[in-house]
């Protein structure tokens, strides 16, 4: 019996992606989703092996999905894909996550995880693993300047650097040396571009 499986991811190009990666590894793709609440009500529907939820979801997000099919003990194995890296998720796995990948990684690993978390075992990817950076300590952010401080303000507004540089009277070259020592202070990964930005909105007390 091949393992079934949901999908629920809220664009389509990687939800369509997935499902063909999976379907040629065998596995049978019962239902698909673009959002989390969906997602739970076809969980709930099929019963199936595993559901590979996207984190970033509309009305529920991936965890609170996992949340649910904890809660109301239905025995479908939750595997998280996401963007982000965060230490909130790994945390979760062996309690409401059976896996957890980053999107990056996802079909380099996700056939081995998905094959892990049906025997029962739990999955994390190894980027994950290797490259992760934790929880910022509040000594990192005090180590920020103002003008670091400044610059950061705009980005969590959507400026560009180009924009930014405009706004503050200063070159754009300028702007992007900020951007890395920022990086380095807070020991965020420098090959990731959004790196910053997801940072940023994990940590929107530092504007207060």
């Amino acid at each position: 019996m091949p393992t079934t499986v949901i999908l629920a991811d809220d664009h389509p190009l990687l939800l369509n992606g997935t499902k063909e990666y999976l379907e040629k590894k065998g596995y049978q793709i019962l239902d698909t989703a673009t959002d989390g609440n969906d997602a739970y009500n076809k969980i709930l529907k099929h019963q199936p092996d595993i559901a590979v939820l996207d984190f970033d979801m509309p009305k529920l997000n991936g965890l609170e999905v996992a949340t649910e099919v904890k809660r109301n003990n239905l025995q479908s194995k939750v595997v998280i894909l996401s963007l982000h890296k965060q230490e909130s998720l790994i945390n979760e796995v062996g309690n409401t996550l059976c896996g957890y990948l980053t999107k990056d990684s996802a079909m380099e690993e996700l056939d081995t995880c998905l094959s892990t978390v049906k025997t029962g075992k739990t999955y994390i990817g190894t980027k994950l693993k290797s490259h992760i950076h934790f929880d910022t300590q509040s000594s990192d952010i005090e180590s920020l300047t103002s003008a670091e401080i400044k610059i950061l303000k705009y980005l969590n507004e959507n400026l560009s650097s180009t924009q930014i540089a405009e706004e503050l009277f200063i070159s754009k070259r300028t702007v992007e040396k900020h951007r890395s020592n920022v990086i380095k202070k807070l020991g965020l990964d420098s090959t990731s571009q959004n790196a910053l930005i997801v940072w940023l909105k994990q940590h929107p007390e530092i504007f207060d």
